[in-house]
């Protein structure tokens, strides 16, 4: 798959409490949802086009997180990705198919100025960060094999590991299944320009109207640490999403210790240079 040409986005506001402790909630306080639960909005953290300023650097890596000149707040973010056909209908977005899953970390600058939150999250090439090991997905139902997945992300630096986010099943996010998709569908098509957000339809069609994306669908809660200890050039950031009814969390951390994973769950390790 040429992640190159597909345009992305990020999900704000999908797993409870995460915004309060990023710092972010004041953001959305205008922000009408239908629902406490609901997210707040989505994002483009990449545009496959010249037309899209600095949305049109290609941020994602495999191995690495570039750290920004000018700013030291620079937080993991883990989550799912979602891998998915766009379907279009007289230039309206009109569904969206995912076909697989993987490990991602939204990397992210806390800019408590920022005016949009896309200019929270791409800085540059290799800055955001998705496992090259893509899982297969039959279905986005509930019930489909992603339910049994859970997201577990760690932080290490000078050879200590802690836990960075709080090991959550994928199940426990707000919008999940088909909820999630018929959202998102709306906010591509619908969404305004207004405080954080952008309106999304014009970048979907300076990118020729693409045929997929990548959407990440919400970040964790932190634990402690992670909320309060930020990324520095040396470190390594981990982020796992793994069968929850084959491994136990413990083993999850063992295996990110010696950075070995087997091929049956999604890893990301990227080194902060």
């Amino acid at each position: 798959m040429n992640f190159e040409k597909m345009i992305g986005f990020g999900v704000a506001g999908n797993f409870a409490g995460h915004l309060e402790q990023a710092g972010e909630a004041a953001d959305f306080v205008a922000v009408k949802t239908e629902s406490a639960i609901q997210p707040k909005a989505i994002f483009p953290f990449y545009v496959p086009s010249e037309k899209a300023g600095f949305l049109s650097a290609y941020p994602l890596s495999h191995q690495y997180i570039r750290f920004p000149q000018g700013a030291d707040n620079l937080q993991i973010e883990p989550e799912i990705a979602l891998i998915c056909d766009i379907q279009y209908k007289n230039g309206k977005v009109t569904a969206l198919i995912p076909h697989h899953f993987a490990a991602y970390n939204d990397c992210s600058i806390r800019r408590p100025n920022a005016k949009k939150i896309a200019e929270k999250k791409n800085w540059g090439r290799e800055t955001k960060g998705i496992s090259e090991n893509l899982l297969p997905l039959s279905s986005f139902k509930e019930g489909s094999e992603i339910d049994h997945y859970r997201i577990a992300s760690f932080h290490k630096r000078n050879g200590e590991i802690n836990a960075y986010g709080v090991d959550s099943w994928a199940k426990d996010y707000s919008y999940f299944h088909q909820q999630l998709l018929d959202w998102i569908v709306d906010r591509m098509n619908n969404q305004p320009d207004e405080g954080p957000m952008n309106h999304i339809a014009p970048l979907i069609e300076a990118a020729g109207f693409p045929e997929q994306t990548i959407i990440s669908i919400g970040a964790t809660r932190y634990t402690p640490f992670g909320e309060t200890h930020f990324l520095q050039p040396g470190d390594t950031s981990i982020v796992v999403v793994y069968d929850g009814e084959k491994y136990q969390p413990e083993q999850i951390e063992e295996m990110a210790r010696v950075e070995q994973f087997p091929d049956d769950l999604s890893a990301l390790l990227q080194h902060v240079i």
